[in-house]
C-alpha cells in the first residue's frame, strides 16, 4: 500500500504553480490534488483555496460527483468579503452552465445564473480598486 507524502511549506510556491499549470491543461483532478496537498501543508492558504474551488468547479458536469455544497463549503475559508462573494457567483455561474448541458430546464439553469448574476454585482459594488474580474463575469 502507499502512502500520501506531505510536502513543506517552502514547496507551496511551487506547488501553486503547478496547480495553475494542470488547470490550464485541463487537469482539473490533478490541480485538485496539488491543492489538496498544498491546504494538507498550509490549511490557510488563501490561494490553495482558491485554485481548489476553481479546480472543482472545473469539474462540474463532467460526470465527476463533486457536490455543489462541498465546493460552497471551501468560501467560508476565504478571508475577503469580495473574495467570498466574487467566488461565490463563479460557482453559481459554473453550476448553472454544467446543468444546461446536462439537459435541466433551462429555466431552473436560468436562476442559477441568475443568483450568479447577482453575486457578481454585489462583488463589484465592494471591489478592491483596480479589481475589474467581477465585471468581467457580468459582461
Amino acid at each position: 500500500m502507499y502512502e500520501l507524502k506531505f510536502i513543506s511549506t517552502e514547496a507551496i510556491p511551487s506547488a501553486l504553480d503547478k496547480a495553475e499549470r494542470y488547470r490550464l491543461l485541463n487537469e482539473p483532478r490533478e490541480a485538485e490534488s496539488i491543492c489538496r496537498d498544498i491546504l494538507q501543508a498550509d490549511p490557510d492558504n488563501q490561494q490553495g483555496l482558491v485554485l481548489l474551488l476553481l479546480s472543482l468547479t472545473d469539474q462540474f458536469g463532467r460526470g465527476c460527483d463533486v457536490p455543489l455544497k462541498s465546493v460552497q463549503n471551501i468560501l467560508t475559508r476565504l478571508h475577503g468579503e469580495y473574495e467570498r462573494v466574487y467566488y461565490a457567483g463563479v460557482i453559481l455561474e459554473r453550476w448553472g452552465k454544467a446543468q444546461l448541458q446536462s439537459g435541466i430546464p433551462s429555466d431552473t439553469a436560468y436562476g442559477w445564473l441568475r443568483e450568479a448574476m447577482l453575486c457578481y454585482d454585489q462583488a463589484e459594488a465592494i471591489h478592491p480598486p483596480g479589481n475589474l474580474e467581477a465585471i468581467l463575469r457580468w459582461n
